[in-house]
């Protein structure tokens, strides 16, 4: 099955990508991998915001987690045109906007890391981090990037 036909099980449509809001572009291609800027959780077209261990539970953030990798997924789609071109997925950094309590930043990030593996399968197992911040741009609870390697 494609990643196409995956998607369209799930009932996943991928967004266009968002234009930067700073000084920075969207991905940048390196030889056959490809780098993702960040991409923040978004709920209803608006940054889901919130931090973790004060107005979002491990669960919601696990699903803002997904979010922001599909939006990233978006963002990927329109750098190769084909998804089906994606030889692995290299590295995903996730940083979790969470209170100094808060330690489950890790099941988060699975949010974003379980999506992966059930479009891509063995391609999409992934390297990864998962880690706290005080805050991510927009006050998004999740922000991640992605590191692709291309066929």
């Amino acid at each position: 099955m494609s990643v196409y036909e995956k998607l369209s099980a799930l009932g996943i449509s991928l967004p266009a990508p968002t234009a930067p809001v700073a000084a920075f572009v969207p991905f940048v291609r390196s030889g056959n991998l490809l780098f993702l800027s960040g991409h923040i959780a978004k709920k209803d077209g608006k940054s889901w915001a919130g931090q973790l261990g004060r107005d979002v539970n491990t669960a919601e953030g696990k699903q803002a987690a997904r979010a922001a990798a599909i939006d990233a997924l978006g963002t990927l789609q329109a750098a190769v045109s084909d998804l089906d071109k994606v030889a692995r997925i290299v590295k995903m950094l996730c940083l979790v906007n969470s209170t100094p309590g808060f330690t489950e930043q890790h099941l988060v990030a699975n949010g974003a890391s379980e999506l992966l593996l059930e479009l891509f399968g063995e391609k999409g197992a992934h390297a990864r981090s998962a880690f706290g911040a005080a805050q991510i741009p927009l006050g998004s609870c999740v922000e991640l990037e992605l590191v692709v390697e291309l066929a």
